[in-house]
């Protein structure tokens, strides 16, 4: 696939026709597109296997991702989300959410000698959206700051591939072998470093939101590991449970402190936290 811009593929231009269409991510495995079109502004995701290389184990995840996501966003009762299959994986598209994300959003207080301080406001957002997922009885399971859109009239909570909590066609689905280390709760690095693979949980969700709002505030990840620790490592640091102090001021700084506790257990629901927010 190397060497030629991506195309969209054929059933995705049959169904949307796109006016303007625009490559916002071209990575391993993923590419996601911004689609203008009759019906709307969409984002259209499309998957592929990831091929080993020296570095990486091949993912054939990665090709199911879209289609996964899809199933999920149906599940949850949004209609205007299609899904399927194409020659080398799969695709989706939904509804595109303007905005820009947490991390980007609280670009000020990271700012040397900063006296900004962490809009409430937004953190709030991010928890009502969250608190969405979780009343209707789902985990999101890969909850980190680029996945808070902060839009005009609302915060969206996007990337589902990884959510659990209902039913997923058994053809799209793939086991859950952890998320971006960085948000990743001590006991699912623990189970990922054990088995392989972890079962994705809500009170680990509250973990990642913590983790999210402290690196977006500061710019500290929650754990301390060298920038280029190999994968299993950066997961070892995380599945000990000792972490940084949280510097955040006040109220915030405090609430963050409980959520990013090492048992899950100890940690406060989504509601705990919105009302201490609100």
């Amino acid at each position: 696939m190397s060497g030629t811009p991506p195309e969209l593929p054929i059933v995705v231009l049959d169904a949307l026709m796109p006016k303007a269409q625009r490559l916002v991510v071209n990575r391993r495995g993923s590419m996601v597109w911004e689609v203008e079109s009759h019906r709307g502004q969409y984002a259209v995701k499309v998957g592929h296997p990831i091929e080993a290389t020296a570095d990486w184990p091949a993912q054939p995840w990665t090709a199911l991702a879209p289609a996964r996501e899809g199933a999920v966003l149906y599940r949850l009762g949004l209609d205007d989300v299609a899904y399927g299959g194409w020659e080398l994986g799969t695709w989706n598209f939904q509804p595109w959410h303007e905005g820009p994300d947490l991390y980007e959003l609280w670009k000020p207080c990271r700012e040397p000698d900063s006296r900004t301080e962490p809009h409430r406001g937004a953190a709030l957002g991010c928890v009502e959206a969250l608190a969405e997922l979780h009343g209707k009885g789902w985990a999101h399971g890969d909850v980190q700051p680029a996945h808070f859109i902060i839009g005009p009239d609302r915060t969206h909570l996007i990337d589902l591939a990884l959510a659990r909590g209902g039913h997923v066609p058994e053809g799209y689905d793939f086991p859950f072998r952890g998320c971006l280390v960085h948000y990743e709760a001590p006991e699912i690095a623990r189970s990922v470093l054990a088995t392989g693979e972890a079962q994705p949980t809500q009170e680990a969700d509250i973990y990642a939101l913590g983790a999210s709002l402290l690196i977006s505030a500061t710019g500290w990840r929650a754990v301390e590991y060298p920038d280029d620790a190999p994968r299993r490592e950066q997961r070892q640091a995380v599945a000990s449970g000792k972490r940084r102090p949280v510097k955040v001021h006040g109220e915030l700084g405090e609430l963050i402190d409980a959520m990013l506790s090492p048992a899950p257990e100890d940690r406060p629901t989504i509601y705990e936290v919105g009302k201490a927010l609100s």
